[in-house]
């Protein structure tokens, strides 16, 4: 495998928390965040930061849940899925979008990453992917159906970097009325994309998950790797 991996630590004031970093085959590059869903940097979250190292990015996956369960890797149904909602409602998302920054800060100290840093989050970590760019932490946001972005639009004209949104047609968690409000709200931003997919459903860009939609997926993929060379 080209990709090379290692848990690192990640300071947090008098803390510190881990965060799985996957470098390119090069060692150096542009950086990415990825932000976990609900679930832990768990195998699926690991995957997908292998797969960005292997577009030639340095990819970082904090652990959000750190101060919770730290490490803790759930699967996406029964049992876990509700300690995984446990895990959020005790999550306070202001600390959560602090850690976002305590990782671009370490990707920003090292010697091996070159050029700005964009954050790339899923459900959970899509609304702290929009969060981290209103408070001015990255260089560009992606969104994979970002749960609960609509309800926190009042910082959405803080947001001046690129950003776009993923969203599925068939989530029930988040509407087409969400998403035509979020949307509102971007018009007129200079680097605004949204992306909606057809047939498609929340989380339709885990493999692991039964909602799995491969041409949804292979699409969304294409086009946040065209909007991170475009963009940033």
């Amino acid at each position: 495998m080209s990709v090379t991996s290692r848990w690192i630590d990640i300071p947090a004031g008098n803390d510190n928390f881990g965060g799985y970093l996957a470098l390119p085959k090069s060692g150096k590059g542009p950086a990415v965040v990825i932000i976990q869903e609900i679930f832990g940097v768990n195998s699926h979250i690991r995957n997908v930061a292998d797969q960005y190292a292997q577009d030639g990015y340095i990819a970082l996956a904090p652990d959000i849940f750190w101060r919770t369960q730290p490490r803790v890797e759930l699967a996406y149904a029964g049992a876990d899925r509700d300690k995984g909602i446990e895990l959020l409602q005790k999550t306070d998302v202001n600390l959560a979008v602090a850690d976002v920054g305590a990782a671009v800060a370490v990707l920003r100290a090292m010697p091996e990453v070159s050029g700005k840093i964009a954050a790339i989050g899923y459900c959970f970590g899509g609304r702290l992917a929009y969060l981290a760019a209103a408070q001015g932490l990255l260089d560009g946001a992606v969104a994979y159906y970002g749960g609960g972005i609509q309800n926190q639009l009042d910082v959405a004209a803080k947001i001046t970097v690129p950003i776009q949104f993923h969203y599925a047609e068939l989530d029930t968690g988040i509407p087409l009325s969400a998403v035509s409000q979020v949307k509102e709200c971007f018009t007129g931003h200079r680097a605004a994309e949204f992306h909606l997919y057809p047939n498609a459903d929340h989380g339709f860009n885990c493999t692991d998950r039964a909602s799995y939609n491969q041409h949804a997926a292979a699409l969304a993929h294409g086009r946040t790797l065209t909007f991170l060379g475009e963009q940033m």
